[in-house]
């Protein structure tokens, strides 16, 4: 009797790994990066009589090690909560937050003192910056969560400001052409954030931070970054993309606002895993 029932659960365990392993196999591409975490998972199962466990939550122990190593990006026009979502978001999920170079940028300040003198600098500036990162994102064994992506800069901050006459087309073409090449040698992230928002909610979320350097910035200028990032939003990938309408929501100082933003991000997550 005790023959049969080892053997009945040595059968039931190898059942286990076999669906553990067409996991595995629709997963791959993700699992290449995981070898160690899959290698950590398997000898959770294995028993010291030599025989494997059944593999019951096989599935939500591969979508949580497939979120260990995902990319995330918050993007959205000045103002919208970026870097105030990055923070909560990664404080609850246990992510490794990014945050965009404002505090020691070097050009910010003159920047909006003087667009046309300084908006070269400053996207270039940018650029250098966000590739820095993403190359950082490369041996990390946790999930990132980033504040602006590289392709903000080149598809919305930079275009605007050449449309604007505040970068002349001479340089407009130099930091694109050099845009071209980063972007040959990077990979997007696996979910994208985007925080829309209205003029007037940007201008209020403006004016309540209080960084001096924003006081210049005119509505009319938050428009046109608003119109290009519609534009970009609507031909980005929708299966690697949520939308949030930050309109009315204070997820900074109100929990179920929050936790509202949590539910639309664990759709976004369930999209990709």
């Amino acid at each position: 009797m005790k023959s049969n029932t080892a053997l009945a659960f040595f059968f039931r365990g190898l059942q286990s790994v076999k669906s553990f392993l067409v996991i595995v196999v629709q997963n791959y591409s993700f699992f290449l990066k995981s070898k160690v975490y899959i290698k950590k998972i398997t000898y959770q199962y294995v028993l010291k009589s030599g025989f494997l466990f059944c593999f019951q939550k096989s599935n939500y122990f591969a979508i949580t090690l497939l979120r260990q190593l995902m990319h995330i990006a918050i993007a959205g026009n000045i103002g919208a909560g970026k870097t105030s979502l990055t923070e909560l978001v990664s404080k609850h999920y246990g992510w490794e937050a990014h945050f965009e170079d404002v505090i020691d940028n070097p050009y910010l300040d003159d920047f909006y003192n003087h667009m046309e003198r300084w908006s070269f600098n400053l996207q270039v500036y940018f650029l250098k910056s966000r590739f820095q990162q993403l190359l950082s994102f490369k041996n990390n064994k946790k999930t990132i969560v980033q504040d602006r992506t590289i392709y903000e800069d080149a598809y919305i901050f930079a275009p605007n400001l050449n449309a604007m006459g505040l970068m002349n087309q001479r340089d407009f073409k130099n930091y694109r052409e050099l845009f071209d090449l980063v972007e040959s040698l990077i990979d997007g992230p696996d979910l994208l954030i985007y925080l829309r928002s209205s003029i007037p909610n940007l201008v209020s979320k403006i004016h309540k931070r209080g960084r001096d350097y924003e006081n210049s910035i005119s509505i009319d200028y938050l428009s046109r970054l608003n119109e290009r990032y519609e534009a970009w939003i609507s031909t980005y990938d929708e299966t690697k993309m949520i939308i949030i309408d930050v309109d009315g929501l204070d997820f900074v100082e109100n929990e179920e606002d929050f936790s509202a933003v949590i539910a639309q991000i664990d759709k976004g997550l369930s999209k990709i895993t």
